[in-house]
């Protein structure tokens, strides 16, 4: 499996406040990033797997949602994650 629980706790730990928050808006948008970049790879070599893509399709949706909601609450909390993890040109 490509995303174990190390995997999970690195990614909360690195962009969350700590390896077990994982509500935190900054922490979900680092996951389904990452998870993002997965499936999209995925697709490169599975041009046909259909299921794959409407999960890339949800997992997008899911991610602009929580960026949409740090945006309204907290423009600085939203400029530091879309600069950590490059989202933004």
């Amino acid at each position: 499996m490509y995303l174990t629980t190390e995997k999970k706790q690195e990614i909360f730990a690195k962009h969350g406040k700590s390896a077990t928050d994982t509500g935190s808006a900054e922490g979900q948008v680092a996951l389904f990033t990452f998870r993002i970049n997965h499936l999209s790879q995925h697709l490169k070599a599975n041009r046909h797997d259909f299921n794959t893509e409407r999960s890339l399709v949800k997992l997008v949706g899911k991610r602009k949602s929580l960026l949409d909601y740090l945006k309204k609450k907290d423009i600085a909390r939203y400029r530091a994650i879309i600069a950590e993890l490059g989202l933004r040109k």
